[in-house]
């Protein structure tokens, strides 16, 4: 395993590797790791760089310490919102899969603790999360004067409907990691400290697959929420019939036939 690791007072997002999987930390524990500008920029750096390694097929997402994110220095961001800016650098891979590019990637995000504001956005902006049985979640803008401006909305509502979401987002009550479950915006709670150990489980998982299957069913998937079904629809055949052109759809038909599980090259 590889790491990047700066430290300063602002914070940092890491950079490790282990083999397929991209690691993305979170590493300001001293303040609850709250986002700092600076960090802000980093993660963006981070994820564009994962979509961009030729040898990166997963991504986990996690923080040092025993919470998971505060939230964002509002000293430090305020200015951006009130410029209308969004919380990641334009023209690079967004960590918040909310505007071109967006990601092609799958991303496995392992939370505990506090999860606040911008935490919650980005690890629904994830694949698949593990929470810790110890997190609390807080999706408060409201309480601060403003709103949930990078998914955090459409993704609650999406998961949990309607009443669900307003009965959090109007009021900025807190709730726990078993309310997150049944609201669907986790899809796995395991005890205090195992929440990265399970979410590298899933994502090496993931690794193994096909990679280009990988990306047009997370494709394909975000074309539903974003254009309708029919529009989802509408690409079944002709990107299965691109995809049956592949040395990785032959060797899927290969491995079947042997009885073997397959050894994928994404090509």
């Amino acid at each position: 395993m590889t790491t990047r690791r700066v430290n300063d007072s602002d914070g940092e997002i890491t950079v490790s590797h282990k083999g397929p999987i991209t690691l993305i930390g979170i590493n300001r524990p001293a303040k609850l790791n709250g986002f700092s500008g600076k960090m802000a920029t980093e993660l963006g750096e981070a994820f564009e760089s994962f979509e961009n390694d030729a040898n990166a097929r997963v991504a986990v997402v996690w923080a040092q310490g025993k919470h998971f994110t505060a939230g964002v220095q509002l000293d430090q961001i305020s200015q951006w919102f009130a410029e209308g800016k969004h919380f990641a650098p334009e023209g690079i891979a967004d960590p918040f899969d909310l505007f071109a590019p967006l990601r092609n990637k799958p991303v496995v995000a392992a939370v505990q603790g506090i999860c606040f504001t911008i935490g919650i956005e980005l690890m629904l902006a994830a694949d698949i999360v593990v929470a810790a049985d110890d997190a609390n979640f807080g999706q408060i803008e409201v309480s601060r004067g403003i709103f949930a401006n990078h998914g955090g909305i459409i993704r609650i509502l999406e998961r949990a409907g309607w009443g669900n979401t307003m009965r959090y987002l109007l009021t900025g009550d807190f709730f726990d990691a078993a309310e997150a479950f049944r609201l669907g915006l986790v899809q796995e709670v395991v005890p205090v400290g195992q929440q990265l150990d399970r979410a590298m489980e899933l994502a090496e998982k993931i690794a193994a697959q096909a990679p280009l299957a990988v990306a047009e069913t997370r494709r394909i998937a975000r074309k539903a929420q974003r254009d309708g079904w029919l529009a989802a629809i509408d690409d079944f055949g002709p990107k299965q019939a691109e995809i049956m052109k592949t040395e990785d759809a032959a060797e899927g038909l290969k491995s079947f036939a042997e009885k073997r599980d397959g050894v994928f090259k994404g090509c």
